[in-house]
């Protein structure tokens, strides 16, 4: 074969390549942009092939071809939005209200419950009785003492009338009585401390001793819970630490049975964030009216809040530039170059921080021919409920339906 049919062969064979490259390679409009070469890229571009002149036949037969001009047929899907970080979902442990390890003021020997395990009872109620012998006994001598002491006061006062007593007499008499009466009162506390009594209401628990053991200032008695209310404790990640407030509503739902759920509030909220795990410690307090709840559940717990709403685009419509991540968004029936910057990828959406209205009509499909400010006409949305017919995106709208 002569030089000059293989340099002919070679050329054509460049230009081919040349044509594929530019048609198919996503990223070579960007390029031949950088050295001027746009003409290149609209050339291929616009060089129908036999079904796109076919298809131009049919538009214009059918009056949708008045727009001048060559279209690329592309595959759009509609923007949508979506809103991120409106909840909050925690796990936390309940707790009662209150709770109280009964523990006796003195030692002595148990002869007595008053109450049961599980039974209600209010303050100051009678839980146990200790042996009170020794306390009694020293009770009545008290009582004893304080009738001789003011029965001696009253001889000195009278004796006083006469002059035959004296001033410090009278007063040492005084000073008798009001020991007397000291003494007498110790003697009732210590034996009033023999009946060991619920400090707060509440439910008291299983008892741990059994009448006539022998106990001491650290021996538990008994536990006694404040149910009405039950305090959760769950921790939130950092970046919530703004939004949530003592009053935020809440909505908190047993584990062990999520068809359960109750409402409540925010009591209390930690001063300083966990270093170690970037949380910070909330209380919530969960009424419990019907007595449904225990200390100890575990509680999935659930806030709401306004959140941030983004645009939402199909995952093939994302393509990447040398600027960065892009869509081709039809507008007037034309292409138009949409920058975006992506805050949050899905199976079946991505959401993006970019100049998108909901509606809009971006192109997932197609995309390699697509050139900006180019016409395009939408063969099919991706749409479920879209018609699949070839149309043009007509001018002023931003789909093809």
């Amino acid at each position: 074969m002569s030089f000059w049919k293989q340099a002919l062969l070679s050329l054509v064979v460049l230009v081919v390549a040349a044509a594929l490259w530019v048609r198919f390679y996503p990223g070579a409009h960007d390029i031949l942009a950088k050295y001027d070469l746009e003409w290149m890229s609209a050339a291929v571009a616009n060089a129908p092939d036999d079904g796109e002149t076919q298809r131009r036949e049919t538009a214009s037969e059918d009056g949708r071809g008045a727009n001048a001009g060559p279209r690329t047929a592309v595959v759009t899907s509609p923007v949508d939005t979506a809103t991120i970080n409106d909840r909050l979902t925690a796990i936390g442990t309940g707790r009662a209200n209150q709770t109280v390890t009964v523990l006796p003021f003195s030692t002595g020997r148990i002869v007595s419950y008053e109450v049961e395990s599980g039974q209600r009872v209010s303050a100051g109620d009678v839980i146990a009785r200790l042996d009170s012998d020794s306390e009694q006994i020293a009770f009545d001598r008290a009582e004893v003492a304080i009738a001789d002491a003011r029965s001696r006061l009253e001889r000195i006062n009278t004796l006083r009338s006469s002059n035959t007593a004296s001033a410090v007499q009278v007063t040492e008499a005084e000073l008798a009585v009001r020991n007397a009466e000291l003494a007498l009162r110790e003697a009732e506390l210590d034996l009033e401390r023999r009946a060991i009594r619920a400090p707060i209401g509440g439910v008291v628990g299983i008892l741990p001793i059994n009448v006539g053991n022998y106990v001491t200032t650290q021996t538990e008695i008994a536990t006694i819970d404040d149910r009405s209310e039950i305090i959760v404790d769950f921790w939130v990640p950092e970046r919530f630490s703004g939004q949530i407030e003592v009053g935020t509503p809440l909505a908190a739902a047993l584990v062990s049975r999520p068809d359960s759920t109750f409402s409540g509030q925010v009591s209390a909220i930690d001063n300083r964030v966990d270093p170690a795990s970037r949380t910070l410690r909330v209380q919530a307090r969960i009424d419990n009216e019907t007595d449904a709840l225990r200390a100890g559940m575990a509680f999935r717990v659930e806030i709401r809040f306004p959140g941030d709403t983004y645009p939402t685009v199909d995952p093939l419509a994302v393509q990447w530039g040398t600027e960065g991540a892009f869509v081709w968004t039809v507008r007037d029936g034309r292409a138009e170059r949409t920058m975006v910057r992506i805050i949050q990828r899905n199976t079946e959406s991505v959401l993006v921080d970019a100049a998108l209205s909901p509606g809009e009509e971006v192109v997932t499909q197609g995309i390699h021919a697509v050139r900006d400010g180019a016409p395009v006409m939408i063969a099919r949305n991706a749409r479920p409920d879209a018609s699949n017919t070839l149309a043009p995106a007509q001018d002023g709208a931003a789909s093809g339906t």
